[in-house]
């Protein structure tokens, strides 16, 4: 992991994806974000729209994420609105247009993902981050959980490991030793 091409990108938290699943991740990703911008480095906040006709609504019927008030990031994260990157998306994955414009003027690289759900925007985005291929894709794995509960975070985290490799997952534990420590990432030679 190259930390000055690196980007936390905390996916989808916000108050319609708060439940008992997930509301315990919660301070995890205030710590992280703490001590990610307290090192200086950049942090963007996606937010997912649900829009009228789209695939969730005709395919699921799911029609959540729809009011300002579910699509509103949670409150524990407002110390850091004004300083991020919100990127506004109506599909699962993080690696929009306006990401990848992002991405391209900052020099990310490595994209560290954290949030909600681990089974479906956060798995969504590292695949599509790995199939990219310009970005190099890390799942924090404390970090994240799902909505549909520890079954649903834990295969999520399983078809992570098959599809991206082992190296591609890290807790918020590890992370902070490269925060603090910085070198040779995981995978790289010492």
């Amino acid at each position: 992991m190259d930390l000055d091409r690196a980007v936390l990108v905390i996916v989808d938290a916000q108050r319609g994806f708060i439940n008992p699943h997930t509301r315990p991740v919660v301070l995890a990703l205030v710590e992280l974000a703490r001590r990610w911008t307290g090192a200086g480095r950049p942090l963007v906040l996606t937010r997912f729209r649900n829009p009228p006709a789209s695939p969730y609504e005709r395919i699921t019927g799911w029609t959540r994420m729809r009011t300002p008030a579910e699509q509103q990031l949670i409150d524990e994260l407002a110390p850091w609105t004004r300083s991020a990157h919100i990127v506004d998306k109506t599909g699962s994955s993080a690696i929009t247009p306006e990401f990848a414009c992002l991405a391209r003027l900052h020099g990310w690289r490595d994209l560290i993902l954290a949030g909600m759900d681990t089974d479906a925007c956060v798995y969504d985005t590292a695949t599509t981050a790995y199939h990219h291929g310009g970005f190099v894709p890390w799942i924090v794995t404390d970090a994240c959980a799902s909505g549909g509960g520890p079954d649903h975070h834990e295969a999520a985290l399983l078809l992570a490991r098959r599809n991206l490799g082992p190296r591609q997952l890290l807790t918020t534990g590890r992370l902070g030793e490269l925060l603090t420590h910085p070198g040779p990432g995981p995978g790289a030679c010492a």
